[in-house]
């Protein structure tokens, strides 16, 4: 188990790794880490991801009472303690606005299409949560009934989530999300876009189910 101190540098150098790959910008997006079956260290508000100091950080329980810290605990909290009280085995929350994947849903556009052989063995499928106004309870509610079953999730109009064993797990899924988008975009400039045959994907799922992908 890391350290108070370990838990701290981590969430510190991956903000640096999301703000770094054009994942968010300004004082965009959230990460949290659970601490304890019951409490959670998270990003502060107002903060950029690319700019956080160690001390910055806010320790909350799961109702969402702050126990530590200097600052505000991020406005996305209801969403990161939805999320730890309906999954206990996920350990780490990125709330990021990767571009490309946020443009498909300004778009009316689905990455739910099994197109990607890789994706589909790492995430199954990607589903779009129906748009909620960030920074409120709304956007904690319109995550809710895909919470169980998924570990990246895309918020209408607001970006996406992924839920992590790890925060590096977290911020793998959420690299593989963008990278995924920017390959099908490109696809449909270039002449669109082809899905796998169910054929494939019932292959590609099973194998998803015997290598135990995904959370």
């Amino acid at each position: 188990m890391l350290t108070d101190w370990e838990i701290r540098r981590e969430i510190v150098a991956f903000g640096k790794k999301v703000y770094e790959k054009g994942l968010v910008s300004a004082t965009d997006g959230n990460i949290s880490v659970r601490v304890m079956s019951d409490r959670l260290m998270i990003t502060p508000s107002g903060a950029s991801l690319g700019n956080l100091n160690t001390e910055d950080l806010v320790y909350a329980d799961l109702t969402g009472q702050v126990l530590a810290g200097r600052g505000k605990p991020s406005s996305e909290l209801p969403m990161h303690l939805e999320i730890y009280r309906r999954r206990p085995h996920v350990n780490a929350v990125i709330h990021a606005h990767p571009p490309f994947t946020t443009a498909f849903t300004v778009a009316g556009e689905s990455l739910a299409s099994p197109v990607l052989p890789e994706v589909v063995i790492m995430f199954g499928e990607i589903p779009v949560a129906p748009y909620g106004t960030p920074a409120s309870e709304e956007s904690a509610q319109s995550i809710l009934n895909l919470i169980p079953d998924h570990d990246v999730i895309v918020l209408d109009h607001h970006g996406a989530v992924t839920l992590g064993k790890s925060l590096e797990d977290a911020f793998f899924k959420m690299e593989k999300l963008e990278h995924a988008a920017s390959t099908l975009l490109a696809a449909k400039q270039i002449g669109g876009i082809n899905p796998l045959t169910p054929s494939a994907v019932e292959k590609l799922e099973k194998l998803r189910r015997e290598r135990g992908y995904g959370m």
